[in-house]
């Protein structure tokens, strides 16, 4: 088994399809762009964020809200990223300090996206109503 595999769950997220492929155009980026390792703190803050998203995806899927949207600071549009593949990238920020390549929502509904803060705001609510 592979680095690339022991943070890989088939049920997390969409399947690369060049996983376990040795010509994997990503593997090109490696060479250009090396990451640099995680210190304990950036590990620790992303285990957090990711059991956050899983409290986010059990209060707001009843309410047909599909995922998260950020807005990138790179491009400055917004990405939508479905509760699945959020939780991927943030499992391959864990396993190898950088999230994969995939590609953007095709016409998502932008309506069933709530950012970061508001899925916090909207779970700290359901906790501490009485």
């Amino acid at each position: 088994m592979t680095s690339r595999d022991s943070y890989f769950d088939p049920h997390s997220g969409p399947v690369d399809p060049f996983l376990g492929d040795p010509n994997d155009p990503s593997n090109l980026l490696d060479d250009l762009d090396p990451v640099e390792p995680l210190t304990d703190t950036d590990l620790q803050e992303i285990a957090a964020d990711l059991a956050e998203l899983t409290e986010f995806e059990a209060a707001l899927s009843p309410h047909e809200i599909h995922g998260i949207v950020v807005d990138c600071a790179d491009c400055g549009e917004q990405h939508y990223f479905s509760w699945a593949l959020m939780a991927a990238n943030l499992r391959s920020l864990l396993g190898n300090g950088r999230t994969g390549v995939h590609e953007p929502a095709a016409e998502p509904l932008t309506d069933a996206y709530v950012s970061w803060d508001y899925a916090r705001g909207f779970t700290d609510a359901l906790a501490h109503r009485s």
